[in-house]
Parts: structure tokens; C-alpha cells; sequence
């Protein structure tokens, strides 16, 4: 488990749009904390601050720990971020806050374990491909994981692996699959390569001398 990530706001009072685009300029991101049993509060943070924290990828799966102004630190996650379409600009966070009796629907990354070693890579000329990168669970918010392993290295060339196989902890479920078996969609796949597909395992190999034979 990594260290709980703090953030630090300050609450604001100054809304619309105008006042949000004042902010930005000012070198702060405008924000809000909703949900739980108390009103929702506007709040700015420092972009530069809040935008080097993004690089930590359990920021976006991790329960946060954020203080408003001289107010009593609140547990949050963080729910949505807006970004802007081509600058490195954060114009907007959504942050939901905690109740630890409550389950809650997050998105989670997935890590394949033993890639350098998958049999179907390593042994068999294959190609590992990732066909999902993360995945929506429930559980409550100590059972919250900050991503989920799927090990790969027994994994043969043709051959997949689904939702299913991924080892759960204790108290998280996958949301596909509490609406059914149909809905066990792959997650990682061994697929022969074009050089693999391009060689017939039964053509006849041809000897060392067979060229120059033909040729007398």
C-alpha cells in the first residue's frame, strides 16, 4: 500500500464561469467536494502542486486525505478530471467524499504480472496484448485496492485470459461480472505475430545441399 496521498484547498466563494477562468490565470484549479451527509463545497487548489500529484497513478484509485483551509481533514476520492483538450492543464476536479460504511463503484488499473515470462511470448513467438488497462469494482472503502494482478506466465500462444481469472482481495467485486457469466470479457491475450502466422509448422524443411541438388 502506498503512502495516503494529502492534498491541501482552500474553500472559494467566487463561482461561475468567470470566476473559474480568474483562477486558472491565478495558477489554481477550481474544484468541488461533494456528497456524505454535508453540502457540497467549492474549493481551488495549486495546479502545479495538484498536477505533479497526478503522475502518482494510485491518486486516481486511492482514498485522500484532503484539508480545506483551517477546517478538519476530510477522506475523499477522486471522482473526475477535466482536462484541457491539448495544453497540460487541469480545468476542473470533482472529489466525492467517504463513507466507510457505504460500498463505492471505482475504476482500477490492472498489472500483468510475469510479462517477460509468459510462456506464449517467450516460448511460442507470440505477442502479448492488454485488452483492458482497468476495470470498474464495488466494495467498501477499507477493501479499496489501488490496482488489481493478472499473472500472464502460463499463458499459451492462441489461448486468453478473462475477469475471471483475475485473483481478487478479500471484500471487492468486479461490476461486469455481478450481471452475469456473459459479461466475462477477456483481459489479456497471446496472439501469434506475423512472422509466427506466416510459417507452416507442417512444410518440409529443406536440407543443407537440397539447392544445389535441384540445380544438377
Amino acid at each position: 500500500m502506498s503512502d495516503k496521498i494529502e492534498l491541501t484547498a482552500e474553500p472559494r466563494t467566487d463561482l461561475g464561469k468567470g470566476a473559474s477562468r480568474r483562477l486558472r490565470k491565478a495558477g489554481l484549479v477550481p474544484a468541488i467536494i461533494y456528497g456524505g451527509n454535508t453540502d457540497p463545497v467549492s474549493i481551488n487548489l495549486d495546479h502545479n502542486d495538484f498536477l505533479n500529484q497526478l503522475d502518482n497513478e494510485t491518486i486516481y484509485t486511492q482514498i485522500l486525505s484532503m484539508k480545506v483551509g483551517k477546517s478538519k481533514k476530510e477522506e475523499v476520492i477522486l471522482r473526475d478530471l477535466q482536462r484541457h483538450p491539448y495544453k497540460q492543464l487541469i480545468m476542473h476536479a470533482d472529489f466525492l467524499r467517504i463513507d466507510q460504511k457505504k460500498v463505492i463503484h471505482v475504476t482500477v488499473p490492472i498489472h500483468c504480472l510475469n510479462e517477460e515470462n509468459c510462456h506464449g511470448v517467450k516460448m511460442e513467438g507470440g505477442l502479448l496484448n492488454h485488452l483492458q488497462s482497468e476495470i470498474e469494482i464495488m466494495c467498501l472503502p477499507k477493501n479499496l485496492p489501488e490496482f488489481l494482478e493478472l499473472d500472464v506466465e502460463n499463458l499459451n500462444l492462441g489461448e486468453s485470459l478473462h475477469l475471471s481469472d483475475i485473483k481478487m482481495p478479500k471484500g471487492v467485486e468486479i461490476v461486469a461480472l455481478t450481471h452475469g457469466e456473459d459479461h466475462d470479457t477477456g483481459v489479456a491475450a497471446v496472439h501469434k505475430t506475423r512472422e509466427v502466422a506466416d510459417v507452416d509448422p507442417e512444410a518440409p524443411v529443406a536440407e543443407e545441399g537440397d539447392e544445389e541438388a535441384t540445380e544438377e
